[in-house]
């Protein structure tokens, strides 16, 4: 599982996709989403503007899993 650091109490789930280099842009992401392929804490998410805290873990199909780690 890669840890992704953020620097903020949170990340919406759409930037944390480009982050995590999972898409390159915002379209990418909603798409993405949209196709069911993204698992927040084990339960699929559509919703691009899904806070993300530290702790939250991220699986996304056929490219890998992440973990939010807040740095400040």
């Amino acid at each position: 599982m890669k840890e992704i650091v953020i620097h903020s109490e949170y990340i919406k789930l759409d930037s944390f996709l480009k982050l995590a280099d999972c898409v390159s842009t915002g379209g990418m992401a909603k798409a993405l989403l949209q196709e069911g392929q993204v698992l927040v804490n084990g339960e699929p998410e559509e919703r691009r503007g899904r806070k993300l805290y530290t702790g939250d873990r991220v699986k996304v199909e056929s490219i890998g899993e992440f973990t939010v780690i807040q740095k400040s």
